[in-house]
């Protein structure tokens, strides 16, 4: 069930399910918090699960504004301070990603633990359709794309891009389809392209949290990744490891960029079972000190020859 709150003069929709300590759900770009169903009974065993609709998004408000992660990041703090939870457990996914990485960055004192899912803002490789919404001509293009009659076409040949490989998705053509279908409606479209041009250029993503990886060192995070994902590849993940050296791995091998769609209860139970870990707890001298003395160079980014 969908609740409201005005914040800033928008209206932002939210679920709230469960009770015990705060774990906010953040999903990625197109989607809503819907995409959490499939694991938000299970996770609401053991906490206050809150998982809000970003703005631009679901049944949230979508003005002409700021759609950048930063932005976003002080949306959800915002939220979440109306709802008195000042403490919470991030996971993000894809874009949510980014955004819940941005978050632990901008108000570490906030984060108790962060997981990654197949997160945005871990390297530059991102699959080519994002690349273009991103370009000149894409407010035009996605017009086209969302007329009835080219939404009827694509219905009926989604069984052939299905056996001809999914256009790149693999198992996530179908509700990578369910979500372009929404695009049809002009102020989730210019939202959307307001929020792909804030992070991706032709070259693919453009921001990145690697460079600041450093100051998560004491930050219990979970890295969870599908090895079929067409979206953001899994070799991203092994990057984010690699950046995060306390940080825990999982790969579903059989995923895509869903792997809480994919495999639910395996998702609830590894997610369930880092939410164990002791919280982080924030020092703003300690902080200042990392900022100052314990900058490490970045990872590369992944490469397709990697």
């Amino acid at each position: 069930m969908l609740h409201y709150r005005d914040i800033h003069g928008y209206r932002r929709a939210y679920r709230v399910l469960g009770d015990g300590p705060p774990l906010l759900l953040v999903h990625g770009i197109g989607d809503s918090s819907a995409t959490w169903e499939p694991v938000l009974a299970r996770l609401a065993e053991r906490h206050t699960v809150i998982a809000p609709d970003l703005l631009g998004h679901g049944d949230s408000a979508k003005p002409r504004a700021d759609y950048a992660i930063g932005a976003y990041a002080c949306g959800l703090r915002d939220l979440l301070t109306t709802l008195d939870a000042d403490r919470v457990s991030v996971v993000g996914h894809s874009l949510g990603g980014g955004i819940a990485m941005q978050f632990a960055y901008q108000f570490p004192e906030r984060v108790e633990r962060l997981a990654l899912v197949s997160s945005a803002g871990l390297g530059r490789e991102v699959h080519p359709v994002f690349r273009l919404a991103a370009g000149p001509g894409a407010g035009l293009g996605m017009l086209l794309l969302t007329a009835p009659a080219t939404r009827a076409a694509v219905r009926l040949s989604a069984p052939l891009l299905r056996a001809l490989g999914g256009a790149g998705l693999g198992p996530d053509l179908d509700y990578v389809l369910g979500r372009y279908r929404r695009f049809a409606d002009p102020t989730a479209r210019r939202a959307f392209l307001r929020t792909i041009r804030a992070g991706v250029d032709l070259r693919g993503q453009a921001v990145t949290m690697l460079d600041r990886s450093y100051l998560a060192r004491e930050l219990p995070t979970l890295i969870v990744w599908g090895r079929r994902d067409g979206i953001i590849p899994a070799r991203h993940a092994l990057v984010a490891h690699a950046a995060l050296p306390g940080s825990r791995l999982e790969v579903f091998e059989d995923a895509g960029h869903f792997p809480h769609h994919d495999d639910p209860d395996r998702f609830a139970d590894v997610l369930g079972d880092f939410l164990k870990t002791e919280p982080a707890r924030h020092d703003r001298r300690d902080w200042r000190d990392v900022l100052l003395h314990g900058r490490a160079a970045a990872p590369p980014e992944p490469s397709s020859g990697s």
